[in-house]
């Protein structure tokens, strides 16, 4: 059974952390270790393609900010296995102090530009993929007219229905034959005004 992170997720409200997080290789770092870990610096330079002083570097400061930990307190150098403090990142979606929020938008930019990244290059791949996940995957958007109340409310619901499935992650006997792993986003933002020539139309 795949090691579990000891916590459900790290809430992180320092702006030092937050745009110590904010790095491509550190965001990938902990998202490796939560799928592949515990592993050494070494095997994270072969899974990264960073050089394994490069990946050293960055886990010590991700453990500074407790993003990361060591899996075991006696290992020595390069060959010390890591692993992630926990299942998800979390941090603020406003903050009075503007030093926290300035540094969370920097962190939301830093995510965006990493998820568009990876739906690019699923998009480049996508043709090699069977029938059935072709027909199953989504790429569709909605305006809608919500209060932040019901917005707040519409985001727990998908939370919860995404959580019927979390625990997969890391308790492969509980994933049925056929099953992968499947990257599942759902953003909601204030559209500006104005229109802003939406391909699939306003009702998509």
């Amino acid at each position: 059974m795949k090691e579990q992170p000891w916590q459900h997720q790290v809430h992180l409200t320092d702006p030092r952390a937050l745009r110590a997080y904010a790095h491509p290789t550190r965001m990938r770092l902990v998202g490796l270790l939560r799928q592949e870990g515990p592993f050494t610096a070494t095997r994270a330079a072969e899974l990264t393609g960073e050089s394994v002083a490069s990946c050293s570097y960055h886990l010590r400061i991700l453990a500074k900010y407790g993003l990361v930990e060591e899996a075991d307190p006696g290992g020595a150098g390069r060959e010390k296995p890591w692993r992630a403090t926990a299942a998800y990142t979390d941090w603020p979606n406003y903050s009075p102090d503007p030093a926290v929020a300035s540094a969370a938008e920097a962190l939301n930019a830093a995510v965006a530009e990493n998820q568009l990244h990876r739906m690019m290059r699923a998009l480049e791949t996508r043709h090699t993929l069977p029938e059935e996940w072709q027909r199953a995957e989504r790429h569709s958007d909605a305006m809608l007219y919500l209060t932040p109340e019901e917005l707040v409310a519409l985001g727990e619901r998908l939370d919860a229905m995404v959580a019927e499935y979390a625990d997969r992650g890391y308790h492969p006997e509980l994933r049925p034959e056929g099953a992968r792993r499947v990257a599942y986003m759902h953003v909601a933002y204030v559209a500006p005004d104005g229109r802003d020539g939406d391909p699939r139309g306003e009702h998509a």
